[in-house]
């Protein structure tokens, strides 16, 4: 399995478009965003722009590398047959799922970083040594949700369709979620929906370490029920896949 990890790592850092849109996108747009008013307070929520959307562009980032990238190439290799050669070896099935998270969330990391030190160094945030450490492992370990939701994707479509779909969920959930403006100016209705969704709860993870606050138990069992359901959904269309293959 660790050699499957290894390989799908290499394999993206080798895919130009994926680096750009996933490592080097994220942080461009923070500064786009918050960069003319980083001290500026959000109305309702009493935190700056720069420390709003260096979360919320770490999320972002994130979810670019493991939902998009994820299941574009789970839904390719499906075409192309390297997933029916996979079934050949001694790799269980599990083995496969778990390798496509590990490595999709492994990727999320140069993307999460480097949003953080652009807070860091350019938007002038300032917070504690522990702080940035567990802004960094909580953006980290909620992204492992959203690989299972990216080779969940890359099972349930193929060829052209998984593009489509897949931008459809990741803006649905980047907009419910308040990845690309905060919830609070939003209607009542998509706040109210927004609250039950794993985007709203992974950003709540670092708002509250920004706070200095230990993470919600609330929200880390929204984003765990998320997991178990999103690699369950994986698993068993890959099974589904193998029967009719």
């Amino acid at each position: 399995m660790k050699h499957l990890v290894k390989l799908e790592i290499l394999r993206a850092l080798r895919n130009k478009k994926f680096m750009f849109f996933s490592v080097i996108y994220p942080p461009l747009l923070y500064l786009l965003i918050a960069g003319r008013n980083a001290d500026a307070v959000l109305p309702g929520l009493d935190v700056s722009m720069s420390l709003y959307y260096m979360v919320a562009m770490a999320a972002f980032g994130a979810m670019t590398a493991v939902v998009l990238g994820n299941s574009e190439r789970i839904a390719k290799e499906r075409e192309l047959g390297w997933v029916r050669q996979l079934r050949l070896t001694a790799l269980p099935g599990r083995g496969y799922v778990g390798a496509k998270v590990a490595s999709a969330a492994t990727l999320s990391l140069p993307s999460i970083v480097l949003v953080l030190l652009t807070g860091a160094g350019v938007m002038g945030v300032r917070l504690d040594a522990w702080q940035w450490v567990a802004l960094a492992l909580c953006s980290w370990a909620g992204s492992f949700v959203f690989a299972a939701l990216g080779v969940a994707i890359g099972y349930l479509a193929t060829g052209d369709a998984v593009r489509p779909i897949a931008m459809l969920v990741y803006f649905a959930l980047a907009f419910g979620g308040g990845l690309l403006m905060p919830s609070v100016v939003m209607p009542d209705w998509v706040q109210h929906i927004g609250d039950w969704l794993p985007t709203h709860a992974y950003t709540a993870l670092g708002r509250a370490v920004e706070r200095g606050q230990a993470p919600h138990a609330g929200d880390v069992g929204l984003l765990a029920g998320y997991l178990v359901l999103f690699a369950g959904a994986a698993a068993w269309l890959y099974r589904k896949d193998t029967r009719t293959t």
